[in-house]
C-alpha cells in the first residue's frame, strides 16, 4: 500500500482521528498574550493552569532583559556549528559549571533540546552488552530512547510504577543478564513523574547499590527548580545526590526556556560530550538561550521565595480539592491531576464548559493516553497564581462535578475546531 494512503486510511492515529473535531481548540489550542496565569484564548481572557512556567520566570524582567540583551549583543545564530567544530564558547563552558555545582556534580554538558537529549542519552550510555531497567510510567523520551537500545540488540527490563519489589526482581535478572553478556545495568527513572505528579522512589533505589551493582539515570524536567531544599532537584529532595550515576534536567519547566543538560562524573559528561551523536551533529545552542539560562540559574538561586511562594499555591490548590471531595492521586509534586470517571464526549464537554462559562483553561487527557474511562484534568501551579485564583478554580471544578454527575456533559462531541 502506497505510504500516503495507509495514513489517509488510518483517519491520523489514536489521537489525530478526532483532528476534524478538535484541531485549535482541545488540541493545538493558541494561547495568546504575555505569558502568565491569565492569556487570551480566543479573544477571551482565561484564567490559564497549563503552564510549566513553575516559578513565574517566563516573563520576569530580569530574564526578559537578558534574553533581549544576548540577541542584540549576539543575534539568534551565534555560535554558528556543532559545539565540537565551531559553536564552543565561553559562555556555554561557565552554563555547564554553574548547572553541575547547582545539582552537586562534578561536570555537566548542555543539550538542545531535552526530549532530544536523553534519547541520546540512553543510546550513548547502554551497548548492546548492557541491560536496561526502567519504571513502566517512563516518559516518552525515555521510551524512545529504549526503542535504539533494542534495535542495537539490547535487552531491557520494566518493573510497575514505582513497585520497589519488582524493581528489585527486575534487577536481579537484569544483572544475571549482563554478567551473562559482559556488560553492565543501567536503571532509568524520574524524580517527578510529570502525569501523576508522584516522585520516583529515589532513596529505595540508591539503597539497592548495595545489593546490586548497576547505575542509575533520573530525568528530573520537573523536580529541577521545584523540589530540594535549594530546587537543585528530587535527589536534593530525597538526599541521595551521590547515589545518583546521571542527572539530567530540562531548561523546559522550572527555566522557562529550552534546552537540557545532563551531568555525572568527569570521564562519563566528556564520553556525553564526544559521543552523543544528537550534539554532535547538530548546531551549538544559541547564545540568547545559554546567557538567559545562567540569568534564570541566578535567580532560582537566590530568590528561594519563588519556589516558597509556588509551594504555597500548590498546598492550597490539593488541600482544597482534597477537601472538596476530589481525587488527585499520589501527587507529591506541583503536578496536580485530577481525576474523574467519564468518556471522551464527557471529557471534552466539560474542557467547554470550564473555557466558555468559567473562562479557566487546564489541559485534559483521554483514551488512548489513559485506559478509557478515565479522565484526567491536569493542574500545573505557579508562582504567579493567587489565593484567588484556587479558590475560584475549586469552586468552577465543584460546578462541572455537578453536571457531570448528572450526566449533563454525555453529549456528541461538540466541534470546535478553530477554523482560522
Amino acid at each position: 500500500m502506497d505510504i500516503f494512503e495507509r495514513i489517509k486510511k488510518d483517519a491520523g492515529g489514536p489521537i489525530g482521528q478526532y483532528q476534524k473535531l478538535s484541531h485549535g481548540y482541545y488540541s493545538f489550542p493558541k494561547l495568546e498574550g504575555p505569558i502568565g496565569p491569565r492569556m487570551l484564548f480566543r479573544g477571551k481572557m482565561m484564567l490559564n493552569w497549563s503552564l510549566n512556567n513553575y516559578l513565574g520566570l517566563a516573563n520576569h524582567p530580569e530574564v526578559m532583559a537578558a534574553d533581549a540583551e544576548a540577541a542584540r549583543e549576539f543575534g539568534m545564530a551565534a555560535p554558528m556549528g556543532a559545539r565540537m567544530m565551531s559553536g564552543q564558547t565561553k559562555y556555554h563552558e561557565e552554563l555547564e559549571r554553574r548547572l553541575a555545582a547547582f545539582v552537586h556534580k562534578p561536570d555537566a554538558f548542555l543539550l538542545n533540546f531535552g526530549y532530544q537529549g536523553m534519547v541520546s542519552i540512553i543510546d550513548c550510555l547502554a551497548t548492546a552488552r548492557d541491560v536496561i531497567v526502567y519504571d513502566s510510567e517512563a516518559h516518552a523520551c525515555i521510551i524512545d530512547g529504549l526503542l535504539i537500545h533494542k534495535a542495537k540488540g539490547g535487552k531491557r527490563f520494566v518493573y510497575h510504577h514505582n513497585d520497589m519489589a519488582k524493581c528489585r526482581t527486575m534487577l536481579e535478572r537484569a544483572s544475571r543478564l549482563a554478567e551473562k553478556q559482559g556488560g553492565g545495568v543501567l536503571l532509568i527513572t524520574e524524580g517527578v513523574f510529570g502525569m501523576k505528579g508522584d516522585l520516583g522512589k529515589l532513596d529505595e533505589i540508591v539503597a539497592m547499590k548495595k545489593d546490586f551493582d548497576f547505575r542509575i539515570l533520573v530525568d528530573d524536567a520537573h523536580g529541577l527548580g521545584t523540589m530540594g531544599r535549594t530546587g537543585a532537584g528530587t535527589p536534593e529532595h530525597f538526599g541521595v545526590e551521590e547515589g545518583i550515576d546521571v542527572h539530567f534536567g530540562t531548561f523546559a519547566k522550572s527555566f522557562a526556556g529550552i534546552g537540557a543538560f545532563v551531568a555525572s562524573d568527569p570521564d562519563i559528561v566528556n564520553f556525553l560530550r564526544y559521543n552523543m551523536r544528537s550534539q554532535l551533529y547538530a548546531k551549538s545552542l544559541p547564545m540568547p538561550m545559554v546567557k538567559g539560562a545562567m540569568k534564570r540559574l541566578e535567580l532560582i538561586q537566590t530568590h528561594p521565595e519563588y519556589r516558597e511562594k509556588l509551594w504555597t499555591i500548590v498546598r492550597a490548590l490539593q488541600k482544597g480539592f482534597v477537601e472538596a471531595g476530589f481525587d488527585i492521586g499520589v501527587t507529591q509534586s506541583p503536578v496536580t491531576p485530577v481525576y474523574m470517571k467519564g468518556g471522551v464526549e464527557d471529557a471534552t464537554n466539560i474542557v467547554v464548559d470550564l473555557r466558555e462559562n468559567h473562562n479557566l483553561f487546564c489541559s485534559v487527557v483521554v483514551y488512548p493516553v489513559i485506559p478509557k474511562g478515565e479522565i484526567i484534568l491536569r493542574i500545573i501551579p505557579t508562582a504567579v497564581h493567587t489565593l484567588e485564583d484556587v479558590e475560584y478554580t475549586l469552586n468552577a471544578f465543584k460546578a462541572c462535578r455537578g453536571k457531570l454527575e448528572a450526566g449533563e456533559y454525555h453529549k456528541p462531541i461538540q466541534n470546535m475546531a478553530d477554523p482560522m
